[in-house]
């Protein structure tokens, strides 16, 4: 069985006034995502003009922290772990971090929840675990 190790840490994230908000909400326990208004459609990262419509009339919004994997690559080597692009309940994927699990059993289509995990700096990096 093997597993993520635990001690692994992430690089620390460019935090701009841009992203503020994504990262200040992260220290808050919240995960965000942006909501275009015109087309109600979700997407990920979060920024200041709709992927879709090329609109700025867009919001932030705390997203649910519930996915799925949609798919995955588990790196073995000196610090094993797992990457993967979490499909959200609310729609967009996201590229990440799994953490928490035997990497053996992770599999396309698995239930993952949000979590938490502080990068070298400190910031809090949402990351997911098997639900």
């Amino acid at each position: 069985m093997a597993t993520m190790d635990s001690s692994r840490v992430m690089m620390a994230p460019a935090v701009d006034p841009t992203n503020r908000p994504f990262f200040d909400a992260a220290r808050e326990g919240r995960f965000l995502i942006g909501k275009c208004l015109d087309t109600g459609k979700h997407f990920f990262y979060p920024r200041g003009v709709s992927p879709f419509t090329l609109s700025n009339n867009v919001e932030l919004v705390e997203a649910s922290g519930r996915g799925v994997i949609y798919s995955l690559t588990v790196m073995r080597g000196k610090e094993p772990h797992a990457v993967a692009y979490v499909e959200l309940e609310e729609g967009p994927r996201v590229f990440t971090n799994i953490v928490d699990c035997d990497l053996d059993a992770l599999r396309i289509g698995q239930a993952v929840t949000l979590a938490f995990r502080p990068a070298e700096d400190g910031q809090p990096m949402p990351v997911f675990k098997p639900a």
